[in-house]
């Protein structure tokens, strides 16, 4: 990829995730294998000293806070090969001037991907279990319920509806495997088969809908799926179901789910909403059929690593003249987040 031994190498990211993304066991193995300019992290490619690291860098290493690489970056760029984004989606970093030009560009999704399922998981489990209205009840109350008041209560054949066969979708396939549950999944550009073999049944949307308990949404933020929970479907979902959405808040009717959640009806589990954050004067926060957490589900804290550690992976792979593990391609982007 490069004709030195060591690929000159920029970060363009907020600063104050640099450590968080790179500990310095991290940041040792970076500086192996790439020439990084000391102390210099981009947020504003306009800036003289951007600008000259840029005219030697051969691979950036991107993350939140990276300003959107244009035409006029690219021209700054003239050596630029490859971009390791330690992030998730690159849909709005990169246009069509990046994909003109031939580039590469990867991603740390599937790094991203782990503790967004890991939550989902847990909140899939703790739902069966009905222990966010039991706690509530419990709160209230201070007894313990009839043994009586259990009978709905249990993951048994617990029916999960997954909706979309993203990287975090599949995860949350994944770690479902081990549990006596009944799982489905709505996705219309996964084969009934392929489906099957991620240990689902393919469903149409509705359907999915009307028999599943707990409903857990996984499908990409496109104006395909913009409100893809419509009023109409949430309608569906059996009395005392659960909706899950640790995708993305604009793929639910906020006003049909607030009307839902407002009459008891079901509950959610809610780590993304539309807008984000809600009004402050929303109900969402004080009804006790709703767990609302703020974004979280992705990676956070030391978490972060993860992230960093993909990247200086695809940067090993990079250097030894492999293509990237995770590389992006421009054609995924109309169905990917």
């Amino acid at each position: 990829m490069s004709t030195s031994p060591l690929p000159a190498t920029v970060f363009a990211m907020n600063p104050v995730h640099l450590p968080e993304l790179f500990p310095p066991s991290l940041m040792v193995r970076l500086q192996e294998l790439a020439t990084i300019e000391p102390g210099l992290v981009v947020q504003d490619f306009t800036d003289p000293a951007a600008a000259r690291a840029l005219a030697r860098a051969e691979v950036l290493i991107t993350g939140w806070g990276c300003p959107h690489i244009g035409a006029e970056v690219l021209d700054t760029a003239p050596r630029l090969r490859a971009v390791l984004h330690t992030g998730g989606s690159v849909r709005s970093m990169v246009g069509d001037a990046f994909w003109d030009r031939g580039l590469t560009i990867s991603s740390a999704v599937d790094a991203n991907a782990l503790p967004v399922a890991e939550y989902t998981l847990a909140a899939i489990l703790l739902a069966g279990k009905d222990a966010f209205g039991l706690r509530e009840r419990f709160r209230a109350e201070r007894v313990h319920p009839a043994p009586g008041d259990y009978a709905t209560v249990g993951n048994l054949g617990r029916r999960v509806g997954i909706v979309g066969a993203s990287r975090v979708g599949r995860r949350v396939l994944e770690l479902l495997r081990p549990f006596d549950l009944s799982v489905s999944l709505y996705d219309p550009y996964v084969a009934d088969s392929d489906a099957r073999a991620l240990g689902a049944v393919p469903l149409p949307l509705d359907e999915l809908l009307r028999t599943s308990d707990v409903v857990s949404v996984h499908a990409p933020d496109t104006p395909e799926t913009y409100r893809m929970l419509s009023r109409d479907g949430l309608a569906l979902i059996p009395d005392g179901g659960v909706l899950i959405n640790t995708a993305r808040g604009a793929l639910v009717d906020t006003e049909a789910l607030t009307d839902e959640l407002v009459s008891g009806r079901i509950s959610a589990v809610l780590d993304v909403t539309e807008p984000e954050p809600l009004p402050v004067d929303s109900p969402l926060y004080r009804l006790p059929n709703v767990f609302l957490t703020p974004h979280i589900a992705g990676s956070l804290g030391n978490e972060l690593a993860r992230l960093g550690g993909a990247v200086v992976a695809e940067l090993e792979r990079l250097v030894a003249g492999l293509e990237p593990a995770h590389a992006v391609r421009r054609a995924e982007l109309a169905i990917s987040a």
